[in-house]
């Protein structure tokens, strides 16, 4: 009695009748009650369940032990398992922290039965409210049973993808404004260039399979996805493609940004060694000159004023004509 009063506690439940909501928080022990009358889909949300938790739902719903293990430890990859009575979906939701760079991750479950869809969510940082929001907004599509149900769920997900590329996109438009930016940003763009491609490498791992498991679910022997919702799903289809592809291109981009900022760098620091090197040709002309009059030996002007002059002004013009032939060869 204790493990149902708990199940029911993490628990948000909903039935649907002919794609109309009938009744909704009632007890998981009424699952299959809900289940046996004609027309009905029922849904079931549990947040960050524990393995006894899920029992009286796999009790219910018939599932398998090795789904339930999947869905009670974390850290698994994207995928869709076939059994039986059912599939099990894993997948993850995800969000950009601008701020620092890092990619945050929110991983959840889902049993697909022909009648019931019982979603896990294995932390509190997907937001299970909006996809209800989604499904309510379209009352027309939740005649489609279960197919309806998954769509708006795994929709929800894949459109955070999206907007996680999105955002990772204006983030290294920022990174390219730095890098040609007047004022030298090399620690800056070198950190932020390794937390967006960190992130960009956390996200291919996630949208990669994604294409598999929703490509799975469109196949026809798979009778959860109705034929009037294939378009659907062939719509989420085409954008998971192109935010795998758009998080591939962002990894090359940033390779290449990384590469161009050593390159700059590389730039710069010949410009440096040139000026340097010019520097110090022109100051050896007057070093070489004074050394030279500094030997202890006559020379031509020794001892006298018109001696020092000469010098001086040798002095001055050789320095000038050097400083003018590094200025034309802009090494200078």
């Amino acid at each position: 009695m204790a493990a149902q009063t708990t199940t029911d506690e993490i628990a948000t439940t909903r039935a649907y009748r002919d794609g109309r909501l009938v009744v909704e928080n009632f007890p998981v022990v009424d699952v299959s009650d809900y289940l046996e009358q004609d027309g009905t889909t029922v849904w079931v949300d549990l947040c960050a369940p524990r393995a006894e938790d899920l029992a009286l739902v796999a009790e219910e719903l018939g599932l398998h032990e090795l789904a339930i293990a999947d869905a009670v430890n974390r850290r698994q990859r994207p995928k869709l398992d076939r059994y039986a009575s059912h599939e099990f979906l894993n997948m993850y939701a995800v969000r950009l922290d601008v701020e620092t760079g890092e990619l945050r991750l929110s991983e959840l479950a889902a049993f697909i039965t022909p009648s019931a869809l019982v979603t896990v969510r294995k932390d509190d940082g997907f937001d299970i409210a909006r996809v209800v929001a989604r499904w309510d907004a379209s009352p027309d599509l939740a005649a489609h049973g279960v197919g309806a149900l998954l769509y708006g769920l795994i929709d929800d997900v894949v459109d955070g993808h999206f907007d996680a590329v999105s955002s990772l996109d204006e983030e290294i438009e920022k990174l390219e404004d730095l890098l040609f930016d007047d004022v030298q940003h090399d620690a800056d763009v070198q950190r932020r260039s390794f937390e967006l491609r960190k992130s960009l490498v956390v996200l291919r791992r996630v949208v990669l399979p994604m294409r598999e498991v929703v490509n799975t679910l469109m196949r026809r022997d798979m009778v959860v996805v109705s034929e009037s919702m294939i378009p659907y799903f062939q719509d989420v289809y085409d954008h998971v493609l192109r935010a795998t592809e758009w998080t591939e291109s962002l990894r090359d981009l940033v390779t290449t940004i990384l590469e161009t900022n050593l390159t700059i760098q590389g730039n710069r620091l010949n410009i440096i060694t040139k000026k340097v090197t010019s520097w110090a040709a022109i100051i050896a002309v007057p070093t070489a000159i004074t050394g030279f009059y500094g030997q202890n030996v006559p020379y031509p002007g020794a001892n006298s004023h018109d001696g020092f002059v000469a010098s001086t002004v040798l002095i001055v013009v050789l320095s000038l004509v050097l400083y003018v032939a590094f200025r034309r060869k802009d090494w200078l």
